[in-house]
């Protein structure tokens, strides 16, 4: 079998040991923890090694999380200077007001009301799982994925090797090897002068492909899209999603968008063969057209069909989305977001 100088050093030093650490086995050979793996590497594709990934996982505060871990977390200290009941803008004069408001009502602990805020005790007073994370930081906590979704923890990974020879590893090191240093490149006074001939040359096999190599990583449209989803999350958004398909009533009727608007025309919109139903309450959207209903308006007047409203489109904007949503939630305060 014919091995590279650094296999066989590899092999040779696992003889002794029959299995060690990538750091174990570059101290060995004096060479680069990098450089031992990658040998191992090329051992075991030929059978004469096994070499083993571990990660370990660790979670470590950033400077802002340090600071929460020894004050709490800014929706624990606004919450703690409620005091009964309490005007908004009261609360909103808080330091903290900014970012902890929007905590407060994602994880429920206020009751608002016509303008005033008080503490709904039965959630506020249960530790979360998050404050129990940032006192007893653990990459495996329940809690730990939020602090690191709100930038107050990271997660490092440390990777480590361990390396083992096999039986057949073993059987070709026990047999000899020899170690000398091989030539990959003759020079010209080596060639003339004939010295070529008792060198040990590098052996090379136009047989074997090289490893292939994928590169890839988040486009940097998506990583603006998700810095700015997780922002506002952090302020108590939800969020929400919807098909590219619609029909026209979510598209155009539903945003009071006449029939007859030159939008629609094929020009402007996508128009598809299918057609979906439309939904319940779809009466009080054809009367606010056709006559304003019980809006006190005229309306856009004329005629309002119902087989156009539910001819499909490509949805034109996510307002059709928005629509949808607010049709789903009718009762404020709501905060929601879609990004299309």
């Amino acid at each position: 079998m014919d091995l590279t100088v650094n296999e066989k050093r590899v092999l040779a030093a696992l003889a002794g040991k029959t299995s060690c650490t990538d750091v174990e086995l570059a101290a060995l050979l004096e060479s680069p923890a990098e450089s031992a793996v990658q040998w191992s590497h090329l051992c075991a594709d030929r059978g004469l090694a096994v070499v083993e990934k571990q990660v370990a996982k660790t979670a470590k505060l950033t400077e802002e999380g340090e600071k929460y871990a020894a004050e709490g977390l800014p929706e624990r200290q606004l919450v703690s200077v409620i005091e009964g009941t309490i005007p908004m803008k009261e609360l909103t004069a808080h330091p903290l007001s900014r970012i902890a408001i929007g905590w407060l009502r994602k994880k429920n602990w206020i009751v608002m009301d016509k303008g005033m805020v008080s503490v709904n005790h039965e959630a506020a007073d249960v530790i979360g799982e998050d404050e129990e994370a940032l006192k007893n930081l653990s990459a495996d906590a329940k809690g730990t994925a939020d602090l690191v979704k709100r930038g107050l923890a990271v997660i490092e990974e440390t990777v480590s090797w361990t390396i083992t020879i096999t039986p057949e590893g073993k059987a070709l090191a026990d047999a000899g090897l020899d170690l000398r240093e091989e030539v990959g490149t003759l020079t010209r006074d080596q060639i003339l002068s004939g010295e070529w001939k008792d060198l040990p040359l590098r052996r090379y096999s136009v047989d074997k492909l090289p490893k292939r190599i994928y590169g890839g990583r988040v486009h940097p449209n998506q990583q603006i899209l998700d810095e700015i989803r997780d922002l506002l999350f952090e302020m108590g958004f939800t969020e929400f999603h919807g098909s590219i398909v619609q029909n026209a009533f979510w598209n155009f009727d539903a945003l009071y968008q006449p029939q007859d608007h030159p939008a629609r025309e094929m020009q402007d919109t996508f128009h598809l063969s299918e057609e979906l139903p439309l939904p319940e309450g779809w009466e009080q959207v054809r009367d606010i057209h056709m006559n304003g209903g019980n809006t006190g308006s005229t309306g856009w007047g004329g005629e309002w069909n119902p087989e156009i409203s539910k001819k499909c489109v490509l949805r034109t904007h996510s307002t059709s989305l928005s629509i949808q949503h607010l049709a789903k939630n009718p009762n404020p305060p709501l905060k929601a977001f879609s990004i299309s």
